[in-house]
């Protein structure tokens, strides 16, 4: 793509197609690209002649790395409404892609992290390929995994979902497939085909089908049965204490735990635990609350100074350890923030 508008809207044939055009920002999404999908979303569902919509990102190295993160930084260092409008928008936009009612395919090829993950999991096909990198990293930056992570991670077989919510692994196209993240896995130089033979018409899962080709066996499914024993504890003390005492591999988890945000951490686990029972909007909606609340402390900007800014990858985190971390602090992340909870327009 060649044009500068950061989202663009084609309709080809039978489909409704969107590209996420931020090629040099691996297509990361700001709030113009959140609230201009919604909007599409809706006038493509009242178009008889669009049969579904396909999502793909610009470029050959991401679907879309996220939402862009060092701008919430800024909004949230200097006080500005910008760090809650974005929040808002984007998740009313997880929302609408939960509900559309037509296929929404989501060609996750590349990287696919954060913001990414919300606006391509809650659509009723994912199609993973051979480039797939896909990740809910947030810990690692003082924030929860959001965009509905809440709802789909839970949803996941046994433990994978606490344990993707707690370290952020890192997930290929194969383990996207068998951990059910992805519907279908096809090779990247066959996407172009496929969106041409969907924009053709005809039952869409049926095309689908056709282009699916197995993946080969997956890294983290493999580690199936330490994931379940390790990460099904009541809290995340008792999660790493017990990958302490297990295999080498649940060692090895346990040392990466120990380096991420001890609040991030122990928020995650409660969202994980309460986002069961959640429908998506009411997993969004106390997601709001949760990032409402990261404005005004402290891990989230040291995050992302240490990842992002700096660069230094030496974040001093506070409450530096799960034991300093207050229950009572945890608490008021789940109650309503003070510019109230976040509504859904329709």
């Amino acid at each position: 793509m060649t044009s500068d508008i950061d989202i663009i809207f084609d309709q080809q044939g039978a489909i409704g197609l969107v590209t996420l055009n931020r090629p040099k920002a691996l297509n990361a999404l700001n709030k113009d690209m959140c609230v201009a999908l919604k909007t599409q979303l809706k006038a493509w569902e009242q178009d008889a002649a669009v049969q579904c919509v396909v999502v793909q990102g610009a470029g050959d190295r991401a679907f879309c790395a996220g939402g862009d993160v060092v701008s919430l930084y800024n909004s949230g260092k200097e006080g500005t409404p910008d760090y809650e409008d974005f929040f808002a928008s984007e998740y009313r936009m997880n929302a609408a892609i939960g509900s559309f009612s037509k296929p929404y395919v989501a060609l996750i090829d590349g990287v696919v992290m954060g913001g990414g993950v919300g606006i391509s999991v809650h659509g009723r096909f994912r199609i993973a390929t051979e480039r797939t990198l896909f990740a809910m990293p947030e810990t690692g930056i003082g924030l929860i995994p959001d965009v509905g992570g809440g709802y789909f991670m839970p949803r996941l077989s046994g433990e994978y979902g606490m344990y993707l919510g707690l370290s952020g692994q890192r997930l290929s196209g194969a383990d996207c497939y068998a951990l059910g993240i992805a519907t279908h896995h096809v090779p990247s130089d066959k996407l172009e085909d496929l969106v041409a033979a969907l924009a053709e018409g005809g039952p869409v899962e049926a095309v689908l089908n056709s282009f699916h080709q197995d993946p080969g066996e997956s890294e983290v499914a493999a580690h199936r049965g330490d994931i379940d024993l390790h990460f099904g504890h009541s809290s995340v003390e008792d999660i790493i204490a017990s990958l302490n005492s297990g295999s080498e591999w649940a060692q090895k988890q346990a040392a990466k735990l120990s380096r991420l945000s001890p609040t991030s951490m122990k928020l995650t686990f409660r969202q994980m635990r309460e986002g069961k029972s959640l429908s998506l909007k009411e997993a969004l909606k106390l997601e709001f609350r949760i990032v409402s609340q990261i404005k005004s402390g402290h891990d989230f900007y040291e995050g992302v100074r240490a990842q992002l800014v700096d660069k230094d990858r030496n974040p001093k985190w506070h409450p530096a350890d799960l034991g300093s971390v207050k229950d009572v602090d945890i608490a008021a992340h789940f109650a309503p923030p003070a510019w109230g909870d976040l509504v859904f327009e329709d």
